[in-house]
């Protein structure tokens, strides 16, 4: 894990993507795959991608939320595949009916970005997971155990902001925990960058087509 000037504000998605991408340079040897965490994690992912040389896929996963708090994830869910640590009170049919909406939402998202990057075989890859930032974690939690089913050589996670609970949860979970800035006082993740407007579907679709162009 690295912990690199604490405190520090991005100016945006792509100044943050720079720094990581040198941070993680020492896997540019590696078979990887860049990962984004869309749509947030998109724009970060392109530059470690065009940076290390490496493939961009989009994860295709949601989270499961607890039937009591839906921003608190129990699970995450893909297209063919899912993933949920057991929780007491949660029915097997509240998951079942939680999987079809969630993957509902993942359909439709497929169908947007179908035919836009080509599909790679993750197993025996080092999976680079970006995000624009880890609040309490729980989402990226779940996405690991979801990936790990895809049995990678490594799994590293990358942001470039995240609570110090998130860290702790994670850390111990993956293989390496990149960590630009980790706030002794964290209250959100877009109130570390000057410049956080929300990505839409149009520009995750031309970063895509970047990506393949390169490809």
């Amino acid at each position: 894990m690295i912990i690199y000037n604490p405190d520090m504000i991005f100016k945006d998605r792509i100044e943050a993507a720079k720094l990581l991408a040198i941070k993680l340079s020492k896997y540019k040897d590696d078979p990887g795959v860049v990962m984004a965490v869309p749509k947030g994690g998109v724009p970060l992912a392109y530059v470690v991608a065009r940076e290390l040389g490496f493939p961009m896929q989009v994860i295709f996963t949601k989270k499961i939320g607890h039937p009591n708090n839906k921003e608190y994830a129990i699970g995450a869910a893909s297209l063919s595949d899912y993933f949920v640590e057991p929780h007491h009170g949660v029915s097997r049919e509240y998951i079942e009916q939680e999987l079809k909406l969630v993957r509902e939402k993942l359909q439709s998202m497929s169908d947007k970005f179908r035919g836009k990057y080509d599909t790679v075989d993750l197993k025996a890859k080092t999976l680079l997971i970006i995000d624009d930032g880890m609040a309490t974690g729980n989402t990226l939690l779940s996405t690991v155990g979801l990936l790990r089913k895809s049995n990678p050589a490594k799994i590293v996670i990358a942001v470039p902001v995240a609570s110090e609970e998130a860290v702790d949860k994670l850390q111990k979970e993956v293989d390496d925990l990149i960590v630009l800035n980790i706030p002794a006082y964290f209250e959100s993740v877009g109130s570390f960058y000057e410049n956080f407007s929300n990505v839409s579907e149009e520009e995750v679709l031309s970063y895509l087509e970047k990506m393949k162009d390169q490809a």
